[in-house]
């Protein structure tokens, strides 16, 4: 049996598996995405968005910011 500890694990190890091929997947569970998968390797990442460009951080606070 699995537990979300187990798959928390799990999620880890695949996002670091695929970050040493130079990609990286994103786990989405009951359309969540867990922000401590978003900024494995940087406290703030680029969204693309149709034309436009947003900057996603994660400031010392812990505290996220948006901005275009």
């Amino acid at each position: 049996m699995n537990t979300a500890g187990d798959e928390d694990k799990q999620s880890n190890r695949d996002a670091s598996a695929s970050t040493e091929r130079g990609e990286r997947r994103i786990p989405l569970r009951e359309n969540r995405i867990d922000s401590r998968d978003l900024f494995l390797e940087a406290r703030e990442i680029t969204i693309v968005h149709g034309d436009e460009i947003y900057r996603l951080r994660l400031t010392a606070q812990n505290k996220l910011i948006m901005t275009k």
